[in-house]
């Protein structure tokens, strides 16, 4: 006898188990993204480099 298909946001259920199946959490979120905060960091890291570099030069 073949298992009953189980959705892909459900855990199946164990023989045994007396858990409830739980859902898997939604996609999204502020760290699902990582490569735009890393690019908000260089960003913000070139402006603070080009503050000093300009500071060096006017000086």
């Amino acid at each position: 006898m073949t298992d009953p298909l189980v959705p892909p946001e459900e855990t199946p259920p164990a023989e045994g188990c007396i858990a409830e199946a739980h859902e898997e959490r939604p996609d999204g979120g502020m760290w699902e993204h990582p490569y735009l905060w890393l690019w908000l960091i260089i960003i913000g890291s070139a402006i603070v480099a080009a503050y000093f570099v300009a500071r060096a030069i006017a000086w």
